[in-house]
């Protein structure tokens, strides 16, 4: 399709189905274990019962000890607080660069955002983003395909589970040869083969940004986007080859509408014509 035709479709044909899918909530136990929630005067915060983590589940390669740095790279602007990670001023993105992101993979963590808050993490190369989000503060929640748990400027997730601010959401990426699914807080919200053909005007919206969900072999990065924002028990396993990933076949994303889509096709529009003059 040639960008003349894509930004027609973008401005006056891509709006998405109103209804959404409830997929059925994963019977899901919280590795942190059961978190002690606390709110001070100032900012929501949680106070866990012990800052250091628990041992991930047997599989599964812990990437965050709770104490150290170890493994991972930043600029000085990350600290870490209570066992989690947190970013608390300006310096940019940490990496974690002891090994590639594996092919095929699973990996949990956690998340908490300040008021306003815009993160998320990086799986894949290039914009390849699981979306963590303060929903309500942040005026990137108005647009479900940037909302928590989508991923970002491409898919939206099925419904909103995010807890509020200050409180601790679990977070999950799956990725399996063409088949890629989020989770927050124990539902499957986004569950989808990029492959098929249903969903090949989405894959072409997150190309405009720059984003390709056929990239392999790139580093785990955790978004600083300058608002403060922890992470915690990061962990992840590689898929077997035995073990097959099956997306939902009910899978329906939410829609975006109204101020929120103009917005957004406003935005690709720019993008194509300074994609044109490269």
């Amino acid at each position: 399709m040639n960008p003349k035709n894509l930004v027609l479709l973008l401005l006056f044909g891509f709006a998405l189905p109103t209804n959404a899918h409830n997929v059925n909530a994963e019977d899901e136990t919280v590795v942190a274990g059961n978190v002690k929630m606390e709110q001070s005067t100032d900012q929501a915060h949680v106070v866990s019962p012990v800052n250091n983590p628990p041992l991930p589940e047997d599989g599964y390669d812990s990437l965050f000890d709770g104490k150290t740095f170890v493994g991972w790279e930043h600029h000085g602007n990350w600290v870490i607080e209570e066992g989690a990670f947190y970013r608390q001023t300006a310096g940019g993105s940490l990496t974690y660069t002891a090994a590639p992101v594996p092919e095929d993979f699973e990996l949990r963590f956690e998340w908490k955002v300040s008021k306003g808050c815009n993160s998320g993490v990086y799986y894949r190369p290039g914009q390849v983003e699981y979306q963590v989000l303060d929903n309500v503060g942040s005026p990137y929640g108005e647009n479900a395909r940037q909302s928590a748990a989508s991923l970002f400027f491409c898919m939206a997730p099925s419904q909103d589970v995010t807890r509020p601010v200050g409180y601790w959401n679990t977070g999950r990426v799956i990725c399996q040869g063409t088949v890629i699914e989020h989770w927050l807080n124990g539902h499957r919200v986004l569950s989808f083969d990029y492959s098929e053909p249903k969903w090949s005007e989405y894959v072409k919206l997150l190309a405009i940004r720059g984003g390709d969900l056929t990239g392999r072999g790139g580093l785990l990065w955790l978004q600083d986007h300058g608002q403060d924002v922890w992470f915690r028990n990061l962990r992840w396993r590689e898929i077997p080859s035995n073990e097959t990933i099956t997306p939902d076949p009910h899978f329906q994303p939410l829609s975006v509408t109204g101020s929120a889509l103009a917005k957004e096709q406003s935005r690709v529009k720019k993008m194509l014509e300074a994609n044109a003059k490269k």
